[in-house]
C-alpha cells in the first residue's frame, strides 16, 4: 500500500458523521476535529443515559475542545425525510460534505428463535439501509466536493465479505446487516468511480470496548483495545491524497502498512497479548 502522498489533514472538510454521540463514531470526529474539521454529529440520543455515556450534544462539546466546529443533530437514520433534512442542514451551515463516515448500527448477537422481527427490523433498518439512505443522501454533496477535488469519501464501518457458515449461524440477522454495510462499500465503490468518491471499509481486529460491546452479557472489556485505534486508522485513510476506493481495511493491518506496529497505547488493559477477536475476521 503506498503511503507517499498525503494530504495537509481535514482542516476545513465537513464529515457527517453517523453515530457519533459515543464510540468509535465519536473517537473519528475528536480525531478529525483536532484537524480544524467541521463535524455533523448525526445520532439519536439528546438526553443523558446513566447506563450509555454521551449524547450529540456533550459530543459536539468534546469535538469543540479539540478545535473542530460541530453541528449535533438529532436524527434516526432509518427515517429518510431526517436523513435528508439533515444533509440540507450541514450543507446550510458549512457550504457542503466532504466525507460520510457510516459508523451508526445495531447489534444482537442472537439466534434466529431468539430474535424477534422488530429486532430484525431494527438492525437491518440501522445497518444496511440506514447506510445506503445516507450514502445516498449526501451523494449530490460528495459529487460537488469531487468537482472541487476536495478527495470525498465514504467511509463505512464494516466488515470484509467472508461467506462462511460460521460467520452467520449464531446470529443470521446479525450478520445479514452487517454484511449489508460491507455490500454498500462493493457496490458504491464500483458505482461512484466515475465520480471520483472513494468509497471503502474499516474494521477492527479485535473487539473495541464500547457502550455496545459493554452491553453484551460476557464480553471482558478489558480484553479489548480502545476506539482510538479505528480513528487512526480511519485518518489515514480520509487524508490520503492518492485516493483508493472499495477497500475493506482491517485497523492493524492498515496501520502496519503505514509503520505503525507498536498499538500498545491502544490496549484498555496494558500489557495485554490474547484479546478479544472480533468476528468476520478470518
Amino acid at each position: 500500500m503506498s503511503t507517499a502522498q498525503q494530504s495537509p489533514g481535514l482542516k476545513g472538510k465537513t464529515l457527517f458523521i453517523t453515530g457519533a454521540s459515543r464510540g468509535i463514531g465519536l473517537a473519528i470526529a475528536r480525531r478529525a476535529a483536532a484537524d480544524g474539521a467541521n463535524i455533523v454529529i448525526v445520532a439519536k440520543t439528546t438526553d443523558p443515559n446513566p447506563k450509555l455515556a454521551g449524547t450529540i450534544y456533550s459530543a459536539a462539546k468534546e469535538v469543540e475542545a479539540m478545535g473542530g466546529q460541530a453541528l449535533p443533530l438529532a436524527v434516526d437514520i432509518r427515517d429518510d425525510e431526517a436523513v435528508f433534512a439533515a444533509v440540507a442542514k450541514a450543507v446550510q451551515t458549512f457550504g457542503g460534505i466532504d466525507i460520510l463516515v457510516n459508523n451508526a448500527s445495531a447489534i444482537s448477537l442472537t439466534n434466529t428463535e431468539a430474535t424477534p422481527m422488530k429486532r430484525f427490523d431494527l438492525m437491518n433498518g440501522i445497518n444496511a439501509r440506514g447506510t445506503y439512505l445516507c450514502t445516498m443522501a449526501c451523494l449530490s454533496e460528495l459529487k460537488k466536493s469531487a468537482a472541487a477535488s476536495r478527495n470525498p469519501q465514504v467511509l463505512t464501518m464494516s466488515p470484509p465479505l467472508s461467506m462462511k457458515t460460521h460467520w452467520f449461524q449464531g446470529h443470521t440477522a446479525y450478520s445479514m446487516a452487517k454484511y449489508g454495510m460491507s455490500m454498500c462499500t462493493l457496490g458504491h465503490a464500483g458505482e461512484f468511480k466515475k465520480y471520483g468518491i472513494g468509497v471503502n471499509s474499516l474494521w477492527p481486529r479485535t473487539a473495541i470496548a464500547t457502550a455496545a460491546m459493554q452491553m453484551i452479557p460476557g464480553v471482558d472489556v478489558a480484553l479489548c483495545r480502545k476506539p482510538e485505534i479505528l480513528s487512526d486508522a480511519a485518518y489515514l485513510i480520509l487524508t490520503d491524497s492518492n485516493t483508493k476506493s472499495g477497500n475493506f481495511y482491517i485497523d492493524d493491518s492498515l496501520l502496519a502498512a503505514h509503520g505503525i506496529t507498536d498499538l500498545e497505547k491502544y490496549s484498555v488493559t496494558p500489557g495485554t497479548k490474547n484479546f478479544i477477536p472480533d468476528f468476520f475476521v478470518d
